[in-house]
């Protein structure tokens, strides 16, 4: 016995959120910049719930210091990315360079 499946609707069914390569450039860039200044340590890129994540770790067995996801976007919008630190939403935005603006670190002069 055969079964067919129709693939367009079971693409649709299973569609899952990854980072691109280009994403995963930046991510990098922006994890080995918090490496060489003795920030991060460890880092994981997980799937959860349709979103990619990629978590950074200040120390490999602790909780995650913040958290970068790659969220599919409700009917008319496109994929967001969310910077969370915890629980707490710290940055959303539609783009990745966006939302990694958060750790741009402003320098201000001091009188």
């Amino acid at each position: 016995m055969s079964q067919f499946y129709r693939l367009d609707e079971f693409r649709k069914a299973s569609a899952r959120v990854f980072f691109d390569r280009q994403e995963l450039k930046q991510l990098f860039s922006l994890y080995s910049r918090h490496v060489a200044s003795g920030e991060w340590r460890d880092y994981a890129i997980d799937q959860a719930g349709g979103a990619a994540i990629f978590s950074v770790f200040r120390h490999t067995h602790d909780a995650p210091v913040f958290a970068i996801a790659k969220q599919p976007g409700g009917p008319g919008r496109g994929r967001e990315f969310v910077v969370f630190s915890g629980r707490e939403r710290l940055k959303r935005a539609k783009t990745l360079p966006e939302a990694l603006n958060i750790f741009t670190k402003n320098i201000n002069l001091v009188r």
